[in-house]
């Protein structure tokens, strides 16, 4: 049996704002979502691709201290795509970690931009190659590890 990941489903506080964020960092199109009080929700795409769904049912952040997701990591083709959704996340004013674009250990040339969403989800953009221009912020620790 193999798998591969579908889709990513998320709690949002509030979908409009999670919806704009997610359009504007990822360049996600909007495939479908329900205005339906109580029910509201937004399907997520690239491409025809469902990608990530946000479901309007929680309250508050995103906790790091339960049982859970750790964070998100979505590949780019490049370095300059890394740097270009940087750019995007900085312009909504959430958390950036690392001061931006970092490699993922020390001596690696793959890493990426670590940041928030706006519920406070943990995310990461990432290249394989290209990011290895700073040192990395922790040593012996994996920078998505958001120490």
């Amino acid at each position: 049996m193999t798998f591969k990941t579908g889709h990513v489903g998320l709690n949002v506080s509030d979908l409009d704002a999670s919806t704009a964020f997610y359009v504007k960092v990822f360049g996600f199109d909007v495939v479908g979502e329900s205005q339906e009080e109580g029910r509201r929700f937004a399907f997520l795409g690239l491409d025809g691709t469902l990608v990530l769904t946000l479901w309007e049912q929680s309250e508050g952040r995103f906790g790091t201290g339960t049982p859970g997701l750790h964070h998100l990591a979505f590949e780019v083709p490049d370095i300059e795509a890394v740097r270009r959704a940087e750019a995007a996340v900085r312009e909504t004013g959430v958390t950036v970690y690392h001061d931006g674009v970092v490699p993922h250990g020390e001596g690696a040339s793959s890493g990426g931009v670590f940041f928030e969403d706006p519920d406070g989800i943990r995310l990461e953009i990432y290249a394989a190659a290209g990011a290895d221009e700073r040192p990395a912020p922790t040593p012996g620790a994996p920078t998505c590890g958001f120490f």
